[in-house]
């Protein structure tokens, strides 16, 4: 099995709303359920280096193990930047959220094309909560777009109303993860919910994070 990449956030600024970056435990988690399994995991975000943190609660196993693994302490610290890799090297690529997300994912050209080499490849693309962002622009070698007629989900209207942020983000992710052609669903408020359709696995939101990792495990088994 080849090693699987996580993305991660560079922006840590929820425009002037205060602090944000990637959320720990929609990293700890999908990271728990593979690392366990035996897979290889490898850190990247936008501007390579030590990403910006949010959701910081070391209370939780998980976070507590992600963050204090000697081997993912050093990944974590030195991510590396989209240009150091290759996509070849990877069955899978797993967009982790963060409001930050919304910033630096969907208009990264390095990570689209990341994206589509990896899933015309073969490989499983994922996403959970605010990382789905990183999926609206992505097309294809035939032009369309990868999200475009199939289920997806991400975090809703209604969650991001309920945090106040409909007004600071720079647009609502469900209403992108539509218009680019995807046929959204999605269940209450901080509900786990995951749409897996082929080798896309969307989440919902923080709570969905450890399914999302547990479908991932799933594909990556067939």
């Amino acid at each position: 099995m080849k090693k699987v990449l996580f993305v991660l956030t560079s922006h840590g600024e929820k425009g002037n709303a205060g602090s944000t970056g990637y959320h720990l435990g929609e990293v700890a988690h999908p990271w728990k359920v593979l690392h366990d399994a035996g897979v290889e995991i490898d850190l990247v975000s936008p501007k390579g280096g030590e990403p910006p943190v949010d959701g910081f609660d070391l209370e939780d196993i998980a976070n507590r193990e992600f963050w204090n693994h000697p081997v993912y302490k050093e990944k974590r610290i030195h991510t590396k930047s989209p240009k150091q890799i290759q996509a070849s090297d990877y069955s899978a690529i797993y967009f982790a959220g963060g409001h930050g997300t919304m910033w630096d994912f969907p208009n990264n050209v390095e990570l689209q094309n990341l994206t589509r080499t990896i899933y015309e490849s073969g490989g499983i693309v994922g996403a959970v909560c605010h990382g789905p962002s990183a999926l609206i622009n992505v097309t294809l070698s035939n032009g369309s777009k990868l999200i475009a007629g199939k289920r997806v989900n991400g975090f809703s209207n209604e969650e991001e109303s309920i945090v106040k942020l409909e007004g600071v983000v720079p647009f609502l992710l469900e209403d992108k993860l539509i218009a680019a052609g995807g046929k959204y669903f999605k269940s209450a408020p901080w509900h786990s919910h995951v749409e897996v359709d082929e080798r896309i696995v969307t989440g919902q939101n923080p709570q969905s994070a450890k399914a999302v990792g547990e479908a991932i495990l799933s594909l990556l088994k067939k």
